[in-house]
């Protein structure tokens, strides 16, 4: 989809898909802290109507662009991202399973937050 704008609201968490003024899918996530930094998407949300058309390859490969020009990593928990990922290694390093494992420790210690 060439008109699309991937916005990031990192106060938000949440990396967000326009086209024109309408949002129309976000991923959210989390920044871990502690072992290391990271991105931790946790949903992969696209619009009903707006489907198949590649916006969510297009917001989780911004997000893997987006943590490679912070020189993070991510650490990935939405099952979206986890595929896409695996789909695109060239695009998308493996994290340190460790990092994962710290990202669902998180998420469990804040369980009203996603």
């Amino acid at each position: 989809m060439s008109d699309i704008e991937i916005r990031d609201d990192r106060q938000a968490g949440r990396l967000e898909a326009f086209t024109g003024d309408e949002l129309v899918g976000h991923i959210e996530y989390f920044v871990l802290a502690e072992p290391a930094r990271a991105l931790v998407p946790v949903h992969t949300i696209v619009e009903p109507e707006h489907e198949g058309h590649g916006i969510a390859g297009s917001l989780a490969r911004e997000l893997y662009a987006l943590a490679a020009r912070e020189g993070i990593v991510v650490a990935p928990l939405c099952p979206y991202v986890v595929k896409w990922a695996e789909r695109h290694p060239d695009e998308a390093p493996a994290a340190d399973p460790a990092l994962r494992q710290a990202a669902l420790e998180w998420l469990k210690a804040h369980p009203g937050r996603f």
